[in-house]
């Protein structure tokens, strides 16, 4: 039966190799070495950048060229007085004063608290909103993100040292996935060197001769690596980064009413804090199937959709999660401030 039940499963196996599917271990294609070793990894990688960057040219009049600049250089645009001191002051009232349904979930020491930007905490919130619809915002994660769409948007805290337990993954310097992808925070606190700062690994999102080479050894054995390189997120060693021509990685210590967008193809990590400590933000992330050619229309950001799409996320994992599993966990009504 399970011979069966795995032939059955080919043709969708071989439909994934057309999307964002990254994991070397739940697709025997993807993850087999045999084809990565004539070069399947690095022609999806090379075809996804590709794409990416004909799609960010059409999306260049969206933003600054002094911000273009930057991201074509280092693979993230930081942006310090985003807002007037008066709407960043409105802003942060009311995401402290806000209290709606959150969801938490537990890496190693550290705890991250999430609360969808959803219908209701725009109507609570619309200062919350005048940011999402702020055109600068829209331009940039859109040009990171190579696609015309609204990324899925949050109020995001990250309780850091909280209790004993294993090292967090997110500080061990990363790859999200073979593909450009946009992260974006947009702090609402200072963040100092010794607080858990968005760390990068500047111009680590171009696909140079020497990523690439490391990609395709990296997927040679990638399914029988530690959990979250088999699942398609590369972990990198610090020292390994001059081997590929690149330079140590930049703690973006910032100041409150900052935003820092990001693609995290780059090499990126969260900062260690040095004592228990909590970073506040509005956070941001959007993927798409990397083959699209087209750069626009996207059905799920139009207005009244886009701002539904975490809850119905959410509940469906909740539905499912026997099968494909919820590690963000109902924790009650809380502010983004609490502990």
């Amino acid at each position: 039966m399970a011979r069966v039940l795995r032939h059955a499963l080919w043709p969708w196996w071989a439909l994934q190799l057309a999307t964002g599917a990254k994991s070397f271990i739940d697709n025997p294609l993807i993850g087999s070495r045999r084809l990565n070793q004539a070069g399947l990894h690095v022609a999806r990688l090379r075809l996804a950048h590709a794409m990416a960057w004909s799609r960010r040219r059409r999306l260049a009049r969206l933003i600054d060229p002094a911000d273009r600049a930057a991201f074509d250089r280092d693979g993230f645009v930081a942006r310090s007085d985003f807002l007037p001191p008066e709407a960043f002051a409105r802003l942060r009232d009311q995401i402290a004063a806000y209290r709606g349904p959150a969801r938490e979930m537990v890496q190693g020491d550290a705890v991250t608290r999430r609360i969808a930007l959803d219908p209701e905490a725009l109507a609570a919130m619309p200062e919350a909103r005048a940011f999402l619809d702020n055109s600068a915002f829209r331009g940039l994660v859109r040009y990171v993100g190579s696609f015309d769409s609204q990324p899925l948007c949050y109020i995001q805290t990250i309780l850091a040292r909280r209790f004993p337990g294993q090292r967090d993954p997110q500080l061990n310097l990363h790859a999200d996935t073979f593909h450009p992808t946009i992260k974006a925070w947009f702090f609402l606190e200072d963040v100092a060197l010794d607080e858990g700062p968005f760390t990068y690994v500047p111009g680590s999102h171009r696909l140079t001769p020497e990523r690439i080479a490391w990609e395709h050894r990296k997927s040679l054995d990638a399914r029988h690596a530690e959990r979250l390189t088999a699942r398609g997120s590369f972990r990198i060693e610090e020292e390994e980064l001059a081997s590929l021509g690149l330079p140590a990685p930049r703690r973006l210590a910032v100041p409150a009413n900052t935003l820092v967008v990001a693609d995290t193809f780059g090499f990126h990590a969260r900062g260690e804090a040095a004592k228990a400590s909590t970073r506040v933000e509005i956070w941001a992330y959007g993927r798409r199937n990397p083959y699209l050619p087209w750069a626009g229309f996207d059905l799920m950001s139009m207005r009244g959709i886009t701002e539904r799409r975490i809850g119905w996320r959410w509940r469906l994992r909740d539905r499912y999660a026997a099968w494909i599993g919820q590690p963000w966990q109902q924790a009650g009504n809380k502010t983004a401030f609490e502990e």
